[in-house]
């Protein structure tokens, strides 16, 4: 029985006879308020338990002599197929032109309607020769014939610049207002990345479009510069994703002086010594539960010190009024 005595003064948590409770008004409308507020923290909490948050972290990369998986689409909407090439070239200068492995090639018309589409692999052959202004192929010794927009004086002339449409536009007395349609090496960039894809990457150059002005007749390159930074992705199964991301600045160099570059799209690439990681992971069972009673136990302590507050400060209102009413 002493036992039982010392274990009852221990009680943190006396009851109070409900004689002396004293329920209000102002007191429900607090635990209304506060009972919501619980609930829309505590199920804030069963969101962030269920679902992982990433974490990042820098590290030094020490990789060396990895391959690098480039995955490019890029649309030339005025250029023959046959005359598009992709060369690489390295930092030592070993170079490679004309690279064919896991590439296609699609043929297009001006609408962007795919005519034909063909799968380049190393020693296949190359894809169709190009085809003139009126929808022939050539043959083996012929060279592609462009478009004189409506300003061919006879069936076998051709205009392969722009200087050439405007000659053939002047001996019409026609003006160009459309300069803006004649072919360039114009280029729509519909998806640039390397490596593979994974969760919250974001490749700036996707979707990016190049429309050269050809009021000068100029062309040149256009220039890509490339910053890949390497990046390892760890989804909360542990599975690890080896890839990339990449920051981009652009250039346009007009082929002007001599010698005159050749004009094309160049990606110029580097890689930086610093890697990321992203790991995906989930709190703790241990961490939910102490935030469910911080969230309960905060709340009520709050929600009693404003109900002690308003309770107090009405009866001492009242008291004033009374006093006043005596008086």
């Amino acid at each position: 029985m002493e036992l039982w005595s010392k274990l009852r003064n221990l009680d943190a948590y006396p009851k109070v006879n409900e004689d002396f409770y004293s329920r209000t008004l102002s007191g429900g409308l607090i635990t209304i308020l506060s009972s919501l507020a619980i609930l829309l923290l505590f199920f804030s909490e069963i969101r962030l338990y269920l679902y992982s948050a990433t974490e990042s972290k820098l590290t030094v990369d020490t990789s060396r002599g990895e391959r690098l998986h480039i995955n490019f689409d890029v649309t030339f909407p005025a250029l023959p197929c046959s005359l598009v090439a992709v060369d690489t070239m390295d930092v030592s200068g070993e170079q490679h032109y004309d690279i064919r492995h896991d590439i296609t090639k699609k043929r297009i018309d001006h609408l962007g309607n795919v005519i034909e589409s063909r799968k380049d692999r190393v020693g296949a052959p190359k894809i169709e020769r190009p085809l003139q202004k009126h929808g022939g192929r050539l043959d083996h010794n012929e060279v592609y014939c462009g478009s004189c927009y409506g300003a061919e004086e006879t069936d076998d002339q051709c205009c392969n610049s722009c200087e050439e449409v405007r000659d053939a536009y002047r001996k019409k007395g026609w003006a160009i207002n459309n300069v803006e349609l004649i072919d360039q090496i114009s280029h729509k960039i519909n998806k640039l990345s390397f490596g593979e894809e994974f969760p919250g990457v974001v490749n700036p150059l996707d979707g990016v479009e190049w429309i050269q002005d050809n009021s000068n007749g100029l062309t040149g390159m256009y220039q890509y510069f490339v910053k890949v930074v390497p990046t390892i992705y760890t989804d909360i199964r542990g599975r690890k994703i080896h890839s990339n991301q990449f920051s981009v600045t652009e250039h346009f160099r007009e082929a002007i002086g001599y010698p005159r570059p050749p004009p094309g799209v160049y990606f110029f690439y580097e890689f930086s010594p610093i890697k990321v990681d992203f790991t995906e992971e989930n709190a703790s069972l241990l961490h939910f539960l102490t935030n469910i009673c911080a969230i309960v136990g905060g709340i009520f302590t709050v929600a009693g010190i404003i109900d002690s507050f308003v309770y107090h400060g009405h009866r001492a209102i009242k008291k004033k009024m009374e006093l006043g009413k005596l008086g």
